[in-house]
């Protein structure tokens, strides 16, 4: 009876270090009952005018751009049928197979984690992943936004979880950009987004907020204001002499909260949404 004990529990922690998404510092994951893919996954198929090819890539290794994602999207489905936790280590990619583990290295600290990958994106110029909260916050990208990272393609996941911190490194302090730059997050996509129009006065409250675009037909940008939410307004503006209406959401004081905020505005349909500030 003990013995059976005893081998149950050895069976348990196997089972919670291959499945789980553990917090503390752990090993890549061994996965012996690998999830399907989800083969409605694997389709081609078009964002915004680009094509994206999913296909399995076993050699695959990127180093580029990551971004995260959390509130605006917490609780929906994703590209695999599971909810979406933002506490959870998992992320989005355009073409891997889903779903599946990859490692992600945080290259300004060195801090390494193993993500789920359950969801498509993100569908912005220039990033390669987009993380979770929790996995953002394990790799210390939270205050950022964005981070350097690299990402290798581990295979396909477990059933259930498969997120592990691999390594928490000591971050070195991130350089603080001089006042007349922009915060990094403006300045990742490779080719920056059209300006839609040039920013006069948003509001006399301070913060930064989302502007989804400019209209010239008032009740279009009405309907639009309506479609994003409460925080949405209309604010009529004048640019060459033309009178237009922007569409704004916000605002926030936290730049963090504002850039979730404009990848859930981008995922509504508005690709040139940007930030603005009203200070």
């Amino acid at each position: 009876m003990r013995s059976a004990l005893i081998l149950g529990l050895f069976s348990l922690l196997a089972a919670c270090s291959t499945f789980g998404g553990g917090r503390g510092g752990g090993a890549i994951p061994v996965v012996n009952d690998p999830a399907p893919i989800v083969s409605g996954t694997m389709r081609p198929y078009q964002v915004r005018g680009r094509w994206y090819t999913p296909k399995e890539q076993p050699n695959y290794e990127e180093v580029g751009m990551a971004s995260w994602y959390g509130d605006a999207f917490n609780g929906r489905p994703t590209s695999t049928g599971e909810r979406f936790n933002m506490h959870e280590l998992t992320a989005a990619h355009k073409t891997l197979p889903l779903p599946g583990l990859v490692e992600v290295t945080n290259l300004d600290n060195g801090r390494r984690v193993v993500v789920r990958i359950n969801d498509r994106g993100p569908f912005v110029d220039g990033r390669i992943i987009d993380l979770s909260r929790g996995a953002a916050q394990e790799l210390g990208m939270i205050s950022q936004g964005v981070g350097r990272v690299r990402v290798r393609y581990l295979g396909q996941a477990p059933r259930l979880g498969g997120g592990v911190v691999l390594q928490q490194a000591e971050a070195r302090p991130a350089r603080t950009p001089p006042a007349s730059q922009p915060v990094p997050y403006t300045t990742v996509a490779a080719t920056p987004p059209p300006p839609v129009v040039a920013s006069t006065v948003v509001a006399q409250t301070g913060g930064m907020w989302v502007q989804a675009g400019a209209f010239a037909d008032q009740r279009a940008a009405r309907r639009i204001a309506q479609r994003l939410g409460d925080r949405a307004t209309v604010q009529p503006t004048n640019s060459g002499g033309r009178e237009l209406y922007r569409v704004v959401v916000g605002p926030w004081e936290d730049a963090t909260a504002a850039e979730s905020a404009r990848q859930a505005v981008v995922a509504r349909g508005y690709a040139d949404a940007l930030l603005i500030s009203s200070r």
